[in-house]
């Protein structure tokens, strides 16, 4: 499965759930703080449109804010492309 990149701040209590949820189920994602990398932020804004974090993107989906019906969404997203990926 491919990794989601994860925009936050270290003070950020939705920032620490989405964390918290995507190792709960076993998602592995490469966190950007956006407090410490500005191009991450520059990037995270043009991707998001928002200057709130938690941002998160994966499957061609942008979340932005902690959302769990839309995070297992993008979960059930990226582990069908990988069967598919794999059957071929």
């Amino acid at each position: 499965m491919q990794k989601v990149k994860l925009y936050s701040l270290p003070t950020c209590h939705h920032c620490h759930q989405a964390k918290e949820f995507l190792s709960r189920k076993g998602v592995e994602y490469v966190e950007f703080d956006i407090s410490k990398d500005g191009n991450a932020l520059d990037e995270m804004i043009r991707i998001s449109g928002a200057r709130s974090v938690p941002v998160i993107v994966g499957c061609e989906d942008v979340v932005v804010g902690f959302d769990e019906h839309r995070l297992e969404a993008m979960i059930n997203c990226m582990k069908n492309r990988t069967d598919l990926t794999m059957a071929t």
